[in-house]
């Protein structure tokens, strides 16, 4: 990867708050960001849908971070939801399962994210990716763990040769601070932008509004999020 830029980074932008604020991070730090996102057949893959009108938001929202932001990337990675009988890629119950992993755990698709971002990376010559996982404030899945991404890191380095550097911004931090961090990036404007425009719902509920945003209301990934909100806009409170 001779000649790599420094200043390049590409995100995975799934289209969720965590995602979208690990955005918001990257453009503060970095001078060129790309985005790649994944298609493999999601129950709720309306989070594709709000990618580009969220996209289109932060550049005109935010024009010291629009000259930065670059090409999106969009994976076709339809064998992934072939092979899953997970609640996110059937239309079967979110439960806990006898392995003690949720329904929702979609097994390798974060090291699948990973691999696939890196090879684009490679490609495209940039060292930095950056992830939204999250080992505080989350559904319990193995990929998420900072021992995951630290061994994915140096497996994607040896395996290409290569020195990429894997960010996670939202790793030991809960959804009330993920909401914080947004607010201190980009003030109300990217919060609002981040409640109206981005997905997080696992059924792809966004038919129901609520104060956090668009979801059902009761899966996981709703209750993780509604409560991060309302904790982050009570301590906002003089």
């Amino acid at each position: 990867m001779a000649g790599q830029d420094e200043a390049r980074a590409i995100v995975l932008f799934s289209g969720g708050q965590d995602s979208a604020t690990c955005l918001a991070w990257a453009l503060d730090r970095f001078a060129h960001v790309e985005t790649v996102g994944f298609d493999y057949r999601q129950r709720h893959r309306v989070e594709l849908d709000v990618r580009a009108p969220f996209l289109d938001g932060l550049r005109a929202g935010f024009p010291a971070w629009a000259g930065r932001l670059g090409p999106d990337h969009m994976l076709d990675l339809a064998v992934l939801g072939q092979l899953s009988d997970t609640a996110l890629t059937r239309d079967v119950a979110i439960s806990m399962g006898d392995n003690g992993l949720p329904t929702s755990f979609v097994p390798g698709r974060n090291l699948l994210f990973l691999t696939f971002a890196a090879a684009l990376a490679y490609r495209r010559g940039i060292k930095h990716i950056v992830t939204g996982v999250c080992e505080t404030d989350f559904s319990g899945y193995p990929d998420c763990r900072d021992d995951t991404i630290k061994a994915m890191q140096l497996a994607l380095n040896l395996g290409m040769e290569a020195r990429f550097v894997l960010h996670t911004p939202l790793m030991w931090i809960d959804k009330a601070a993920t909401w914080r961090l947004a607010e201190g990036l980009g003030g109300a404007p990217l919060v609002d932008l981040v409640r109206d425009d981005t997905h997080t719902c696992y059924t792809g509920d966004r038919a129901h509004r609520h104060d956090w945003g668009y979801g059902c209301g009761v899966c996981p990934a709703c209750e993780l999020r509604a409560k991060g909100y309302r904790e982050f806009r009570s301590q906002s409170v003089p």
